[in-house]
């Protein structure tokens, strides 16, 4: 059977978005295991966490205990909130560990370099960065932020706290990025606790640095996906004209986006015709989501995203007090 020139379009399209997905994860799992893995950073996140466990567990690899965290949580996920998630984000998330345990195996030379994390022997001493740690936080932050935001701009997650931040707005009322911030500063305090007063690191205060060298690859990290998914803005002004289905929108915007919009009278000036124009505000992260449900509901919908720099009400930042510090 002939296969139309739409189709073979759709096709090339669909496996060049798959590889962006595994050249994103492929970039997450380089920053992890050359960057951060081996001078005990805990940038937050699963893989923040699995890195705290091998060091009480070292016969373990930090992929391995990523698959262990990853694989509950996105079940988890699946049964409580539908098919939103999607088959790349379970693919995105099942091929990142695995790529970090084989890149274990091809950078350091046996398994007790691996258990080890030694620097020292990664790439045969060649990457050792153990005197440059400032310069590790920020490449490591550079390498994972560019494969986040990859993945992200071709409608996929690589799983994590992203998930736990989304239970607790669900079970506990709570925030999604103060559940995903919650989340993460647990990990990196766990991490200084193991990490920088249990195992491997010596002198006085070498904790505390070794957290402040984890805040600069978690600065870096969200500072680098912000500008890789779609520029520094946070949120995401967009003005819909849709001629059908724009009940459907309507049920999306409010019931699976979990958010607000309003209606905007609007008149074609080439028809002539009284239209419906929906205002709507979203963070970066949903806008790949809004866009690809108005082309499922609309193909022929007019859609204009502009940059959003200071969002203020209800679902965004509180409005500033009069002698308050600005809100970010």
């Amino acid at each position: 059977m002939a296969v139309s020139a739409k189709e073979s379009v759709t096709n090339i399209h669909w496996w060049s978005s798959m590889g962006q997905i595994v050249f994103g994860c492929f970039m997450v799992a380089v920053a992890f295991v050359v960057f951060i893995n081996p001078y005990n950073l805990v940038p937050g996140g699963i893989y923040g966490l699995a890195l705290v466990l091998h060091n009480l567990f070292p016969s373990i690899q930090v992929g391995t205990f990523g698959y262990m965290f990853d694989v509950p949580l996105i079940l988890t996920a699946l049964v409580l909130f539908g098919g939103t998630f999607g088959g790349r984000t379970i693919f995105a998330s099942f091929i990142t560990p695995g790529i970090m345990n084989i890149l274990d195996y091809l950078v350091y030379p046996n398994q007790a370099a691996i258990e080890a994390l030694d620097p020292a022997l990664l790439l045969g001493g060649q990457i050792d960065l153990s005197e440059h740690l400032m310069l590790a936080a920020i490449i490591g932050g550079c390498f994972s932020g560019v494969g986040v935001g990859i993945v992200i701009r071709n409608n996929a997650a690589t799983g994590g706290t992203d998930i736990t931040g989304m239970l607790l707005h669900r079970f506990a009322k709570m925030k999604f990025a103060n559940g995903v911030l919650l989340s993460d500063a647990i990990i990196v305090l766990s991490g200084l606790l193991v990490i920088g007063f249990g195992i491997g690191i010596d002198g006085p205060g070498a904790g505390v640095m070794l957290s402040l060298y984890s805040a600069v690859c978690i600065f870096v990290n969200a500072k680098v996906l912000g500008y890789t998914i779609d520029g520094a803005s946070r949120d995401k002004l967009l003005y819909i004209i849709c001629e059908e289905h724009s009940d459907k929108m309507r049920e999306y915007i409010l019931h699976e986006l979990n958010r607000g919009g309003t209606y905007l009278k609007a008149k074609g000036m080439y028809t002539d015709n009284e239209k419906e124009m929906i205002f709507l505000v979203v963070n970066r992260k949903e806008v790949r989501n809004v866009q690809h449900k108005i082309k499922e509901f609309d193909p022929k919908a007019f859609v204009v995203v502009t940059d959003a720099y200071d969002t203020f009400g209800q679902g965004f930042k509180p409005f500033p007090e009069e002698n308050g510090m600005p809100t970010e």
